[in-house]
Formats: C-alpha cells, structure tokens, sequence
C-alpha cells in the first residue's frame, strides 16, 4: 500500500463513487492490489482523495462484481482465485455463451452478426502483444459483443457480472497464458460456426473454446 503510483491517485470531483470504482477495478485487476491484499478504508479514501463513505460505496460495488471479499470482522480483501473457482468460472460463462452462439447462428442475419464479431476480432489482433491491458480488453470486447448483438438482456447482464472475475483470472495466470487465451484463430472458429448456421456447432465450438482457456489458465 505504500507504492503511491499507479490508478490509485487523485479523482477528479464528479462521479466520484463510479471514478472510484473505475479506480480500484483497475488497481485490482492490474495486479496493483494484490490478491488478499487489506483493503484499509483510512488509505485508500486518503489516495484517492474521496470521503470514507464514497470509498465504501465503490467497494460495496466492488463485492457485487466478485472483486472484493469480506473476511472476518467484514474486513475487506481483493479477492484470490484458486483453480476451482477458475473452472466454475468458466464454466458459468460457457453456458452463457453457448447459450449466445445458438442464438445468433439460429438468426437470419448471421452473416451479418458475423461481420460485426470478425470486425471485432480485427482490433483483437491488432492490438500490440507487448501491451496485455490492451488485449485483454480487445478479448473481452469480442465475447461482450457476442453477447450484446444476441438482443437477450439478461444474458447481456448475466455476462456483465462476471467481467470483473473473467479479467481476474486472465491477469493473474501471466502474459504467456493470458495470451494463449487471445488466440485470434480460436475466436475466428467461434465466429465460423455462428455464420455457418448450424446451431449444434456453434454451442459445441464455444464449449470447446472455454474448456481449453480455462485449461490454460489453471494448468
């Protein structure tokens, strides 16, 4: 807690609970905070310059997204994945997307969902592999968007609300792993199998997609 840089740093004066949220997300996410890492409401409310009440509003939401864990006392800690809590993950995501690629590959306008997902794909691979945020992001994006363009509401949420723990367990297995996980030709294939209409393809090719990220991640 004594490293002053990085995301923790003075807020602007507006939005001050969601900056703080964008804050400590990323200070999380980053690795900044490390894993069970005491989460000291005197410090951080002073690094970020917000009052101990905006701080604990940040960090209920937080606790919402799985970032954030409550010990005994209800003291607060940054959240520490192990293998089983990875794969279950995982696997609630693939349902999730499974669940989307049926339903885009079943739609009439597939070609054109699947333009939309390889345009995506193409900031993927652009992204810089010497840059990990950027490619995390570039990630996410592609599997938000495939769930977005599904028009399910509720899936789109559902997928929301693991972002957090997704990144999490991304950024913590190291860039070699987290960029196995960013292979552009096993996304193209998830893309193929919407545009190809059959549905059965299309759920078995996202299984198939999260079962080997998630062995890389906890291998």
């Amino acid at each position: 807690m004594a490293d002053q840089k990085g995301a923790l740093l003075g807020l602007q004066r507006t939005n001050l609970r969601e900056q703080a949220v964008a804050a400590l997300r990323t200070a999380i996410t980053s690795g900044e905070l490390r894993p069970r890492s005491a989460l000291v409401e005197t410090e951080l409310s002073e690094r970020l310059g917000i009052s101990r009440g905006t701080l604990r509003e940040a960090l209920r939401q937080l606790q919402q997204e799985g970032l954030v864990v409550s010990g005994p006392r209800g003291r607060l800690s940054v959240r520490s994945l192990d293998q089983k809590e990875i794969r279950d993950i995982f696997a609630v995501r693939a349902a999730l997307e499974e669940l989307a690629a049926v339903q885009l590959a079943a739609r009439s306008d597939r070609g054109l969902v699947a333009e939309e997902l390889r345009e995506t794909l193409s900031r993927m691979a652009s992204a810089g592999a010497d840059n990990l945020d950027e490619r995390i992001e570039a990630d996410l994006d592609f599997h938000r968007t495939m769930c977005r363009l599904t028009g399910n509401e509720t899936l789109v949420h559902s997928w929301t609300s693991l972002e957090g723990s997704i990144r999490m367990s991304i950024m913590y297995a190291g860039t070699d792993r987290a960029l196995g996980n960013m292979d552009t030709d096993r996304h193209m294939a998830v893309v193929d199998a919407i545009d190809s209409g059959d549905t059965a393809a299309a759920r078995q090719t996202v299984a198939d997609h999260m079962n080997w990220a998630a062995d890389n991640l906890v291998r």
